[in-house]
């Protein structure tokens, strides 16, 4: 999607999916994390699944549904159905126009996606300012944050100019002149390497390995150039990304491009909590049954990375963990 108008009062409209207060894993402190919809990516793993399309897209959940039918009634293009399991929705016949939304007198149907202004939406999380401490802030993710580089800029402009700290959460699977504006006021660009092998990074998450660290030694250049800080985040995905060979392959990496410009590298443990999300979309999971990973796997790779010349003390493992009965 593009960022559209851009005005003083309004500042640009975006499409925005959710607004996550709270949070302690997207950066340091405590922080509010916007979520943006559209990806360039389709990781086999992807645990924000209603965050790939650009457009919008209905939620149904069923213990909030009265079963009156209203949704139903109101569809124009005739894509959801009342049946004994409850409100079936054909994506297909789908444009995501939000009638079923609006009729719905329990929310049980909601939009995934809205447009917002930046202008309003920046004065709704300035609201949150006073949970922030000294070392939080604001985080905008996606899908790709950097997708929407325009709204990204002028929204992160407006936090900062009001003195919240700001961070971006990118992928790097965009353009250079999208990152670009994007991390341009970010004080923290939070950088997803998810591979080192260039065919499997194509194989599992559908882009290019090449365009990713391209961006990547730009954020290297933001660094040494203007003090941003950068954090490096590696997902570790049963039988996709936990090997290893991946992350000595990281480590090395990151060992001849980066020492000394990343303040801390996160092995991020895999979880299986979005399944009813998958659900929702009507798609099937293929990690739906897969396993957490145990404590001594996760070090384990972190003696990979340390093992391959990177800082003990800036790698280490984040995230959910199986106990072992």
């Amino acid at each position: 999607m593009t960022s559209m108008t851009r005005d003083a009062a309004v500042g640009v409209e975006g499409r925005v999916l959710e607004i996550q207060r709270m949070s302690t894993e997207d950066g340091p402190g405590l922080r509010t994390t916007l979520f943006l919809k559209g990806c360039s990516l389709r990781c086999r793993w992807c645990h924000n699944p209603e965050s790939i399309d650009p457009r919008p897209q209905p939620r149904w959940t069923a213990v909030r549904c009265l079963g009156c039918g209203a949704c139903v009634a109101a569809c124009p293009r005739g894509a959801l159905s009342l049946g004994p399991d409850g409100v079936a929705i054909d994506r297909s016949r789908c444009d995501g126009c939000g009638a079923c939304a609006a009729e719905c007198p329990a929310t049980a149907i909601e939009l995934w996606g809205v447009s917002r202004d930046s202008a309003s939406l920046a004065r709704e999380l300035l609201k949150d300012e006073a949970y922030f401490g000294d070392d939080g802030g604001v985080t905008v993710s996606g899908g790709e944050a950097c997708l929407q580089p325009r709204f990204v800029a002028d929204l992160l402009s407006r936090l900062k100019a009001s003195g919240v700290g700001t961070a971006l959460d990118t992928c790097g699977a965009c353009s250079a002149e999208q990152f670009d504006e994007a991390a341009e006021y970010a004080d923290l660009i939070l950088y997803d390497l998810k591979d080192s092998d260039p065919e499997r990074h194509r194989r599992n998450v559908g882009g290019e390995l090449d365009r990713v660290r391209a961006n990547f030694r730009r954020a290297l250049g933001m660094v040494r150039d203007r003090g941003k800080r950068l954090w490096v985040r590696t997902p570790i995905i049963p039988g996709l990304t936990d090997s290893e060979d991946n992350v000595r392959g990281v480590s090395a990496f990151l060992a001849r491009e980066a020492a000394g410009l990343v303040e801390r590298w996160e092995l991020c443990a895999f979880n299986n909590l979005c399944s009813g999300k998958y659900r929702s979309l009507g798609r099937a999971w293929e990690l739906e049954g897969a396993p957490l990973k145990r404590a001594e796997e996760m070090g384990a790779l972190v003696g990979s990375a340390v093992a391959e010349g990177w800082p003990a003390d800036r790698v280490r493992w984040t995230g959910m963990t199986r106990r072992e009965s």
